[in-house]
C-alpha cells in the first residue's frame, strides 16, 4: 500500500487524477447524507425516490453507449475536464429543486456527467497503468472512497449548523474547484489511443457476462448505500438524525482501506479469491446491518465497505485478461456496466421500500452479494 501511495503522490499526473476520483464521490457523499432532508422537502415517498434515482441511472446508460465516441472526439484528459465542471454545476441542480420534476432533471443531468466522468478517469488509469506499467487501479478507487468517507464524516459533522443543504453543497463544489483547477495541466492533453479507437459493442456482453454480473451487484450495493444507508438508520434502526451520515462514512472508510491494500492482495491472492473473500465478507456485514442497532448496524456498514473495497478494480483487471477481448474495450464496458448499477440498484430498492420497508430492500441487498459470489465462483481467471 505505502508504495503504490507514494508513487501516486510523487508523480503529478498520477495524484491529479486520483483527486478527481475522490472529488467524484465528494459530491456523492454530500448528495448521500441530505438524502432524508431534500425527501422531506418535496415531500416525496420512498418510491418516488426512487424513481428520481432512475433518471441517474438513464443518464449514466446514455454515457455507456456515447462515451467512447466522446472521448474519441475530445480525447481523454479533455473529455475529463469538461465533464468534471459539468458535473460540478449540475449536482447544484438537485439541492435548490423546487419541484419534484426539477429533481429527476437534475439528477438525469447528475447521471450523464458523473457517468461521462467516471469512465474517462478510468480510461486514463488503464492508459497509464498500460504505457507506464505501474499498478494504479485499486488505489485509484481508493482515493474514490475516501472522498465519500471524507463528505459523509465531515457533512455529518456540519450537518446540525447548516440551515439549507444548498449552501453546504456550494461550498463543497467551489472547493473542488480550487483544488482541481491547479491540476488541469497534468492531464487535460492525455490520450488513450485504444479506448479512442473503440466502440461499444453489444458482442462484448458474452465473454464478459459473470464479470458484468458481478460488477452491476456488488456496485448496486454500494449505490444502495449511498443512496438509502441514511434512511435505513433513520427508519428502521432508529438512529438519531445526526448520526445517520456515519453509516455512509464508515463504509467509505473500510473500502478506501481495503482498496489501498487491494493491489498488494491481488499480487498475492489473484483476482478471483480476492472478489469471494469480499462477497462473504459483505454478506456478513449486512447481517450486521439487519441486526438493526445503530452501531452494529454502522459497523456492519464499514465490514460491507471492506467486503466490496476490492472487488471492482479486480473486475478491472479480469476485463483487461478476457480472451479476444481489447483490454481497453472491455474495461470501458465494465465500468460504465458497473456504474449503471451503482445508479439502478438504489431504484429497485425504492419500490421495495415503499412495498414493505427498507429492511426488506436491505435483505434484497444480501440477496445480491449473493448472487454476486455464486457468479465469481464461475469466472475463469486468464493468467
Amino acid at each position: 500500500m505505502i508504495r503504490t501511495l507514494q508513487l501516486i503522490l510523487k508523480h503529478p499526473t498520477y495524484r491529479s487524477i486520483a483527486i478527481c476520483f475522490m472529488t467524484l464521490n465528494i459530491l456523492f457523499g454530500t448528495w448521500a447524507i441530505y438524502i432524508p432532508t431534500l425527501k422531506n422537502k418535496l415531500k416525496i415517498d420512498e418510491g418516488e425516490l426512487g424513481i428520481a434515482v432512475l433518471f441517474l441511472g438513464i443518464g449514466t446508460f446514455c454515457m455507456l453507449i456515447f462515451a467512447p465516441k466522446i472521448i474519441r472526439f475530445l480525447h481523454a484528459g479533455r473529455s475529463l475536464t469538461i465533464t468534471m465542471y459539468l458535473f460540478f454545476v449540475s449536482f447544484i441542480i438537485p439541492f435548490v429543486a423546487p419541484n419534484y420534476g426539477t429533481l429527476c432533471l437534475g439528477l438525469f443531468l447528475v447521471g450523464v456527467f458523473s457517468g461521462l466522468m467516471d469512465i474517462s478517469m478510468n480510461t486514463l488509469v488503464t492508459q497509464l497503468e498500460k504505457s507506464d506499467n505501474v499498478h494504479i487501479m485499486s488505489a485509484n478507487h481508493g482515493f474514490f472512497s475516501l472522498g465519500g468517507m471524507i463528505s459523509a464524516g465531515i457533512g455529518t459533522l456540519f450537518m446540525p449548523m447548516v440551515s439549507l443543504p444548498f449552501w453546504h453543497m456550494a461550498v463543497v463544489v467551489l472547493v473542488m474547484v480550487l483544488v482541481n483547477t491547479p491540476n488541469l495541466k497534468h492531464f487535460y492533453h492525455l490520450k488513450s489511443e485504444e479506448v479512442e479507437e473503440s466502440s461499444f459493442d453489444l458482442k462484448l456482453f458474452k465473454p464478459l457476462f459473470l464479470v458484468i454480473v458481478v460488477g452491476f451487484f456488488v456496485m448496486s450495493g454500494e449505490g444502495a448505500i449511498v443512496d438509502w444507508g441514511a434512511l435505513y438508520l433513520e427508519k428502521i434502526a432508529k438512529a438519531d438524525l445526526n448520526h445517520v451520515g456515519y453509516g455512509y462514512t464508515f463504509f467509505s472508510l473500510f473500502m478506501a482501506f481495503g482498496r489501498f491494500f487491494g493491489d498488494g492482495i491481488s499480487q498475492k491472492l489473484g483476482s478471483k479469491k480476492v472478489i469471494l473473500y469480499g462477497c462473504l465478507i459483505a454478506v456478513l456485514g449486512f447481517g450486521l446491518i439487519l441486526y438493526k442497532i445503530p452501531w452494529v448496524a454502522i459497523s456492519g456498514f464499514g465490514m460491507v465497505g471492506l467486503g466490496f473495497s476490492a472487488v471492482v478494480p479486480e473486475l478491472f483487471r479480469l476485463g483487461g485478461k478476457t480472451p479476444n477481448i481489447d483490454a481497453a474495450q472491455g474495461i470501458s464496458l465494465i465500468a460504465g456496466s458497473g456504474f449503471i448499477g451503482f445508479l439502478i440498484g438504489p431504484v429497485l430498492l425504492g419500490f421495495l421500500a415503499k412495498t414493505w420497508d427498507l429492511s426488506i430492500s436491505f435483505w434484497a441487498l444480501l440477496g445480491f452479494t449473493v448472487i454476486s459470489f455464486v457468479a465469481a465462483l464461475g469466472l475463469k481467471v486468464r493468467k
